[in-house]
């Protein structure tokens, strides 16, 4: 993201973008801008990004640590679960019986499940797990994630080679 690109929206500060997802924190065009520079690179010096959008070091460093208060972003080391010991990965449709929120909150809880996201279609959730080795993946499936009240059922789906895995998405 350069200083064209941030241009490119509206200079006034103050117009700031409803969340699209129905009411979370409003991001004016600079702090957009920002999150795109820190997609780009999470270690870009807050001085890089001030020069690319328009802002001193410090007003920088401010609206990071606001955004990262707010949980409008993380900054987070992203690594290859192979190369740190998880040899196996999953993703784990679930059907529930009763109230999806209660299990969805029981699934996100496990250290295991790495992405627990409500859905429509087939299933009612869709859980990522990454595990140690098939034995440690069969334990999380069949004693943890089946046990959890409401779960009727479970279908897997074991990740043979990961292709992309990206979080350039963006903002809009």
């Amino acid at each position: 993201m350069h200083s064209d690109l941030v241009a490119s929206r509206s200079a006034d500060p103050r117009d700031s973008r409803e969340s699209k997802n129905g009411g979370g924190p409003q991001l004016d065009a600079v702090s957009l801008a920002i999150i795109e520079q820190l997609q780009e690179d999470g270690r870009r010096p807050y001085a890089a990004i001030g020069k690319a959008v328009g802002l001193s070091e410090a007003a920088v460093r401010q609206r990071v640590q606001k955004l990262l208060d707010q949980g409008v972003m993380q900054i987070v080391a992203v690594t290859d679960p192979l190369t740190v010991g998880f040899r196996r990965q999953a993703m784990v449709g679930v059907n529930v019986e009763g109230d999806v929120e209660s299990v969805a909150d029981a699934l996100a809880a496990m250290s295991e499940c790495e992405y627990v996201v409500m859905t429509a279609g087939s299933f009612d959730l869709m859980v990522e797990i990454v595990c140690e080795d098939d034995d440690h993946l069969l334990e999380v499936i069949n004693k943890r994630i089946r046990a959890v009240p409401g779960v009727r059922s479970t279908e897997s789906f074991v990740y043979l080679k990961l292709k992309k895995q990206t979080y350039m998405w963006g903002t809009r």
